[in-house]
């Protein structure tokens, strides 16, 4: 079985994973093996600190080794296709495969070569399904649901792969779920709402990280003034209810897409939390997958 999109799990092993990822968070960093004598390779064809480090951290407290290959200083830089590196990585026999990369379908083609379990850790503006486990496990340790809630997610959705797992996830679990950001920012045939209309009476408010070159690309705004018109500050955060809690995959851009006092509020923000969490949720996925 591979992890490629929410869609590739069941209800039951949703559920599961979710169950699993409190359960591991509550140990807090203990290792408890499981998977001794297993391999992890990791492929990152793109940078990253939370992803990376969280599956790395995950294959260890289960016992696993993880292995990461430096792309930088592979055969890919000198023009080896991704399905050779593949079949070479196959060859070595590891007991799973985790990748990331720039492309749409990168993971799928690899798990076409690869006999491993191959889990997607994010493949171009496409889906990155651990990230909307780990950010439903947070949500149901923190408001102890899913179901029924209103759930905003504002900032980049055209090009974020957060978004859609997410949005899959999220209301499979039966939440409302709310899309907004800037126009040019919104993907074709999503209703457009402006980030107040999706903030207000939210029970959730989860932002996503807008890339700095598209303020002059797309939007032609300075940070200040994307915060002031598109981003959480305390005051459009005041339109959620009262107990709303704010999240972020990461990482963030202070001063864009949130305001300092909201990404760093000690009762509502969700956001260390999340990076916790996504050591959990890795462990729960490998465990599901490898055992």
């Amino acid at each position: 079985m591979d992890l490629l999109s929410i869609d590739n799990l069941s209800d039951d092993q949703i559920e599961h994973v979710l169950d699993r990822s409190v359960t591991l968070y509550q140990q807090r960093g203990r290792t408890i093996g499981g998977l001794e004598g297993r391999i992890v390779f990791n492929l990152f064809f793109e940078n990253s600190t939370r992803t990376l480090m969280s599956f790395a951290t995950a294959a260890h407290r289960l016992g696993a080794s993880a292995i990461t290959l430096p792309v930088e200083q592979s055969a890919v830089r000198k023009g080896e296709t991704l399905e050779d590196t593949a079949r070479t990585l196959d060859a070595m026999r590891p007991d799973a495969v985790v990748i990331r990369h720039q492309e749409n379908g990168a993971p799928a083609a690899v798990a076409l070569v690869i006999d491993a379990p191959v889990i997607n850790a994010g493949d171009g503006i496409n889906e990155h399904p651990t990230q909307a486990l780990l950010d439903a496990a947070t949500i149901r340790y923190r408001l102890g649901r899913i179901d029924g809630l209103k759930i905003a997610i504002c900032g980049d959705i055209k090009h974020s792969r957060v978004a859609r797992s997410n949005e899959k996830l999220l209301s499979r679990l039966g939440a409302e779920v709310r899309l907004a950001g800037p126009p040019e920012l919104m993907p074709d045939g999503v209703p457009q709402l402006s980030v107040d209309e999706a903030v207000r009476s939210a029970d959730v408010v989860m932002m996503l990280r807008v890339q700095r070159e598209r303020l002059s690309e797309d939007l032609g705004d300075a940070p200040g003034e994307f915060l002031r018109r598109h981003g959480l500050t305390a005051e459009r955060l005041a339109l959620a209810n009262p107990d709303a809690v704010v999240m972020h995959p990461g990482p963030i851009n202070r001063g864009v897409e949130i305001d300092n006092s909201v990404a760093d509020d000690p009762e509502r923000s969700l956001i260390n939390i999340q990076v916790a969490m996504g050591v959990a949720a890795r462990m729960a996925c490998l465990e599901l997958l490898l055992t």
